[in-house]
């Protein structure tokens, strides 16, 4: 069971397994929120990335992705859960994806992609009882 601390305030109205729109709140919050409840922070600024292969090098630099990563949706979906799954124990994750590109090269059918790898790692989390949050927005 999560901590009742005043840290994971911004939290309080987020259920645990879910990808939505960071919306109000701010990344300060929601890595201070992360610390307060001892879950990962992972934390990626896509403003620069033009492509599905620059989102996907960003998140892998940005989230210290073993060297291995095949930088590809099915390599993400595996690095955010067997891998790290097979690592122990795991506390919990909130997850912020800022700035997801929206253009040519990266358009819509990208970025619904990009996001369903995160909702079925918020599922496979949620399967094994573990708070996976992850919060978004668009450039």
């Amino acid at each position: 069971m999560e901590k009742d601390t005043k840290m994971d305030m911004p939290l309080r109205t987020v259920r645990t397994n879910i990808v939505q729109s960071i919306r109000a709140f701010r990344v300060s919050d929601l890595q201070d929120a992360a610390n307060g409840l001892g879950h990962h922070f992972l934390y990626a600024n896509l403003a620069n990335a033009q492509s599905k292969q620059d989102v996907l090098d960003m998140i892998a630099a940005q989230y210290t992705f073993p060297a291995h990563f095949g930088k590809n949706f099915d390599a993400l979906y595996d690095c955010m859960t067997d891998l790290v799954h097979k690592s122990g124990q795991q506390p919990g994750f909130i997850v912020v994806l800022e700035q997801i590109p929206a253009n040519a090269k990266f358009d819509k059918e990208a970025r619904e992609q990009l996001l369903d790898i995160f909702r079925d790692a918020a599922d496979y989390w949620a399967d094994r009882k573990i708070p996976f949050r992850c919060f978004y927005s668009f450039l």
